[in-house]
């Protein structure tokens, strides 16, 4: 069964720790997923958060899994993240997507929604 885990909560919110939490398990189980980073869920998506020492760093934690991280760009941009490409695009002086993670458009949202076989929105 194919699942697609629809992230749109902020990283300070518990509801982004247990889509991490059932992504983890997804994939040690070899389950079909995907992710897709959405609303404020794409804050996980941003080079230059801060986590106290004795906090786990979401964002590094979705980067251990090594799966495909797919953010939306219109999302992403409004908040104020951006890759080298867009920035240049949009004469943005920095940019700060964190590795690992890719910014696409609500099309690859779509095509994921209709392929999966459930749902799950965090």
């Amino acid at each position: 069964m194919s699942t697609l885990l629809l992230i749109t909560s902020a990283p300070t919110s518990i509801y982004a720790w247990h889509a991490l939490g059932l992504a983890q398990a997804l994939h040690a189980k070899n389950q079909t997923f995907r992710v897709f980073f959405y609303q404020d869920g794409v804050f996980l998506a941003n080079s230059l958060q801060w986590v106290p020492d004795d906090q786990r760093h979401l964002t590094k934690e979705w980067q251990k899994l090594a799966i495909r991280l797919p953010v939306c760009v219109s999302a992403a941009l409004a908040r104020g993240i951006t890759d080298v490409e867009n920035a240049k695009r949009h004469q943005i002086s920095q940019h700060n997507l964190a590795p690992g993670f890719e910014l696409i458009g609500l099309g690859e949202l779509a095509d994921a929604v209709q392929s999966a076989q459930r749902l799950i929105q965090f």
